[in-house]
């Protein structure tokens, strides 16, 4: 697998100078992680019986059975894109409410539920998709002991274990998506990392957890600990974390899927028949399987995106600071802020992070 993993890479190179990716008509798009809850406010396992009813591609599971996600079909800013995010997102979401209060649930965006308890914090709230378990599996047995959770605010603190990931069930974000060229990554991403504490300064609604009070953003060290494969001693010895922010500016996306590669063994070790260079020799686009499945388990904040669609490569930067909602209007904001400013930042004469 491992071997398979540096032929995608070598491939990706040589696509990055050889082939033509999609930049014809940059598109954006918008991924909403959404809480269920009962009548009492408190989550709802329901997950299954909600997305059953609903039937709706758009809307998949999620990482806890209290979990689902609403996908919005990809649309360019120029548009009124905004506008469009903003009748789909409420569109969606009203109809998802109805269908779930037919099976006694209701859709809460936050990016950590206040009314969770310890005893949702266990394996048994895991949704039953096989690859949420085998990737818990993976991620304790690289730590080789159980997760600690130790987050320290400027009232309490909370200190506690999980023998499964499912804490990072807890944590309910949204992701923007921003389509770049090969020649423009490098400086939406650097961009990207550069307005990040503003993003979350601006945004942060999840102080509670475990009826603790904690940070304005909970979310973040939490989803850092929850999927954290070191234990101290290689905390210590300055081993990257999976849930990373990254070290440096960049200047191509290869660097990214390289230190990926570099840094990162697998969690998922699973390889498909196709052979990459054979379907570049060939014409074809290759899926580089192995190379995206690894990088959806290296958790950046902003995260490189290879993906084909019609046959057709394309890149984005993925933006995966922000918590969900509260309300549309402000996920709407939220986006709006990025999308403006990093498309700003990223066009400037003199780049932000070259005078950081």
């Amino acid at each position: 697998h491992r071997e398979k993993v540096r032929r995608c890479l070598d491939v990706f190179a040589r696509m990055l100078r050889e082939s033509a990716f999609d930049t014809d008509d940059p598109q954006t798009g918008l991924e909403v992680e959404l809480n269920l809850i009962d009548s009492a406010g408190d989550p709802a396992l329901k997950n299954g019986e909600v997305l059953e009813n609903l039937a709706d591609p758009d809307f998949q599971t999620e990482l806890g059975q209290y979990n689902i996600e609403v996908n919005l079909a990809p649309t360019a800013l120029r548009d009124g894109g905004l506008g469009s995010f903003e009748t789909s997102l409420r569109e969606d979401l009203n109809a998802a409410e109805t269908k779930a209060a037919e099976v006694g649930a209701h859709l809460v965006m936050i990016g950590v539920l206040p009314t969770l308890g310890e005893g949702h914090m266990t394996p048994a709230t895991l949704s039953p998709n096989p690859r949420y378990r085998l990737l818990s599996e993976q991620i304790l047995a690289a730590r080789g002991e159980d997760i600690l959770l130790d987050i320290v605010g400027p009232r309490e603190r909370l200190s506690a274990t999980a023998d499964s990931i499912v804490p990072e069930a807890a944590c309910t974000s949204m992701q923007l998506h921003v389509q770049t060229s090969p020649d423009q990554f490098a400086d939406y991403w650097n961009a990207s990392q550069a307005i990040a504490g503003v993003q979350l300064a601006i945004s942060a609604n999840s102080p509670y957890l475990l009826g603790k009070e904690l940070w304005r953003e909970t979310r973040i060290p939490l989803f850092e600990q929850a999927t954290d494969t070191r234990g101290e001693e290689l905390k210590v010895q300055g081993v990257r974390p999976r849930v990373w922010f990254g070290e440096r500016w960049i200047t191509s996306i290869f660097d990214l899927f390289e230190e990926n590669v570099r840094y990162f063994p697998a969690l998922l070790p699973i390889t498909e028949d196709q052979d990459p260079l054979a379907e570049l020799d060939a014409g074809r686009t290759p899926d580089l399987a192995e190379l995206r499945l690894h990088n959806g388990t290296v958790y950046r904040w902003n995260r490189p995106i290879y993906d084909v669609a019609d046959g057709v490569p394309h890149l984005r930067v993925e933006n995966r600071l922000l918590a969900a909602g509260p309300t549309v209007s402000d996920t709407i904001a939220n986006a709006a802020f990025y999308f403006g400013l990093v498309r700003s930042l990223a066009a400037a004469d003199r780049p932000l992070w070259s005078q950081m």
